[in-house]
């Protein structure tokens, strides 16, 4: 029986020593980490440096991350690339490998129709076993995906197989659209990284895929909403969103650089380190603030 691909499941955020490789004892420790926060298992994402991993290096990535799930929680495995041939390969691996899902963006390089963007994820679909979530990057990389789109793979697959993350603006009316076109079947996660999170939980969503360096913090906050406790969701969310409006001000590169800093210094992670090149290097008053910020979602978690 396949687990329920739903609850919070963030996204890695790889560790690399200081030779620029990926610390595996440091992967470990995010791991434990995550389920110490109460997380239902993991994913591998954009905010895990895929796109600047070597190819053996991804697949270590997902073979470890697949290990250290077992047992504890579902392990989602991102797969998005930039051929059909080279996503299946990946989404084959994955499932090798032991993971619960794939996630997948399409091609960033190319500016596919509706039609071939279709057919990408249906070779995915049709190469493995596991469910497929099908993932609207656009925030970060590539270009939206159709509406229609959506509704054509959840027709073909059924609520089952194919799972949505839709990240293209405005995230909240795209959500309720696709809720609507489904009549309420399609299984969505949001991936706003906690800034739209207690707008789409009212929009429906059947999980979130936050970072790791506020985990706790979203954890509290998906078991209050969960629990109909605005009032806790609320004074966890607020510096939550704050941090993550300093994120979004440099696009993937100010998510990777806050995030990393964070975990440095909550003592998950031994260093800062993200591959190059980077365009954007977290600056000593904006490090300031995310600790101010940092300490107010402690004090909400405390009350």
């Amino acid at each position: 029986m396949s687990k329920p691909i739903a609850g919070v499941l963030p996204i890695v955020h790889t560790p690399f020593d200081d030779e620029d490789r990926i610390d595996a004892s440091a992967l470990a420790d995010e791991i434990d980490w995550a389920f110490r926060c109460g997380a239902d298992g993991c994913a591998t994402g954009m905010v895990s440096e895929l796109l600047r991993l070597t190819y053996d290096e991804r697949r270590f990535l997902t073979e470890r991350l697949a290990e250290l799930n077992q047992g504890r929680g579902v392990f989602v495995a991102s797969v998005g690339a930039e051929s059909t041939k080279q996503a299946v390969e990946f989404a084959t691996h994955a499932e090798r490998s032991g993971a619960d899902a794939v996630m997948a963006i399409p091609p960033t390089t190319t500016a596919l129709g509706n039609e071939q963007t279709a057919a990408y994820f249906r070779a995915i679909a049709d190469s493995i076993s596991l469910p497929v979530i099908v993932q609207d990057a656009s925030a970060y990389v590539g270009r939206s995906i159709s509406l229609s789109v959506y509704g054509e793979l959840l027709d073909e697959y059924g609520s089952e197989r194919i799972l949505f993350k839709p990240e293209a603006s405005p995230i909240g009316p795209n959500l309720s659209a696709l809720r609507e076109l489904s009549g309420g079947a399609a299984r969505v996660l949001e991936g706003s990284g906690g800034i739209l999170l207690v707008d789409s939980f009212r929009r429906g969503i059947t999980g979130t895929m936050p970072g790791m360096e506020l985990l706790d913090g979203i954890v509290a906050i998906w078991r209050a909403l969960q629990n109909g406790d605005d009032d806790t969701a609320y004074r966890v969310y607020f510096p939550i969103c704050a941090i993550v409006a300093l994120q979004m001000q440099a696009g993937l590169d100010g998510f990777l650089a806050i995030e990393k800093y964070v975990l440095r210094k909550r003592g998950v992670f031994r260093n800062e380190h993200r591959r190059s090149p980077n365009a954007w290097s977290l600056d000593q008053e904006t490090a300031a603030e995310v600790d101010r910020l940092l300490g107010r979602m402690q004090q909400a978690l405390a009350e």
